[in-house]
C-alpha cells in the first residue's frame, strides 16, 4: 500500500470509529485544552499517568478528520509508554511531519500514516493538535511530580 493510501485509509478509519473517544473527567486524569482559531479544530485530552507510565489517554472535540483521526491514533501510540518514551513519540511525530524521516517508525505505528502531511502545511497543526496537547499534559503532570 502506497502512503498516500495509506494516509487516507488511516484518516478515514479513525475519524469514522474514534479509539479512546470520551472523556473520564474524574480526579485521576491530567485535563488539558488545546484549540486551532484559525480553522476551528478543538481538543480536549486527559491522561492518567502512574508511575511514570502513562496508562490511559483519552480525547474529546470536533475539527477536521485530520484532527480527529489524528487524535485517535495518538490515544494509541502513547497509552502504555514510560513518560519520556510518549514525548520522544511526540517529538519525532512533529518532526516527520515537518519533512524529517522519523526515527521511531514502528513504534509510531499507525501514525506513519501522516508523514502525508508534510506536503499540505496548513494541515499540519491539525495532525499535531492532539499530539501537542498531550505532551503539555504529560508535562504538566511530570514538573508537578505526579509521575
Amino acid at each position: 500500500m502506497d502512503l498516500n493510501t495509506l494516509y487516507r485509509t488511516v484518516i478515514m478509519d479513525n475519524y469514522k470509529n474514534p479509539k479512546n473517544k470520551g472523556l473520564k473527567k474524574t480526579d485521576d486524569y491530567h485535563f488539558v485544552h488545546l484549540n486551532n482559531p484559525s480553522c476551528g479544530d478543538d481538543m480536549n485530552v486527559e491522561i492518567k499517568v502512574e508511575d511514570g507510565i502513562v496508562k490511559e489517554v483519552h480525547h474529546d472535540g470536533h475539527g477536521c478528520s485530520i484532527c480527529c483521526s489524528s487524535a485517535s491514533v495518538m490515544s494509541e501510540v502513547i497509552t502504555g509508554r514510560k513518560v519520556d518514551e510518549a514525548l520522544a513519540l511526540c517529538q519525532d511525530f512533529f518532526d516527520m511531519v515537518k519533512g524529517e524521516d522519523p526515527k521511531y517508525e514502528e513504534e509510531l505505528g499507525e501514525a506513519i500514516a501522516y508523514m502525508g502531511v508534510r506536503d499540505f502545511p496548513a494541515r499540519i497543526k491539525c495532525a499535531t493538535l492532539s499530539w501537542k496537547a498531550v505532551e503539555q499534559a504529560i508535562n504538566e503532570v511530570t514538573n508537578n511530580g505526579n509521575k
